[in-house]
C-alpha cells in the first residue's frame, strides 16, 4: 500500500477490513455503483464520486474520515478528501 504525506494518514488504521462487497448504503437501498472506495479508518465501502450517491464522499462528511482506497482490482493508491492528496 502506498505511503500517504498528509495530516490525516495518522486516520489509517491497518486492520480496517472491508464492511460489505459492494456499497453499503448502495446496496440498503437496492442501487447501483460505478466504482468502490474503502475507508481506511473503519472499513466503510462506499461509491465513487462518480457513482450517482457519492457515499464514499458522504461517509467522510459524516464521520471525518478522511482516508479511502479503491476497492477496485488493479488499482492501488490512497486519497484524503480532507487534503485532496493522493499517493500512488
Amino acid at each position: 500500500m502506498p505511503t500517504l504525506d498528509c495530516e490525516h494518514a495518522d486516520q489509517i488504521d491497518p486492520t480496517a477490513a472491508p464492511d460489505a462487497d459492494g456499497c453499503s448504503d448502495c446496496l440498503a437501498k437496492g442501487d447501483t455503483w460505478v466504482h468502490l472506495r474503502m475507508c481506511l479508518t473503519c472499513g466503510h465501502v462506499g461509491c465513487c464520486d462518480n457513482s450517482k450517491n457519492r457515499h464514499a464522499r458522504a461517509h467522510w462528511y459524516h464521520t471525518e474520515h478522511s482516508v479511502i482506497t479503491s476497492r477496485e482490482p488493479g488499482e492501488d493508491w490512497i486519497f484524503c478528501f480532507a487534503d485532496n492528496a493522493v499517493a500512488e
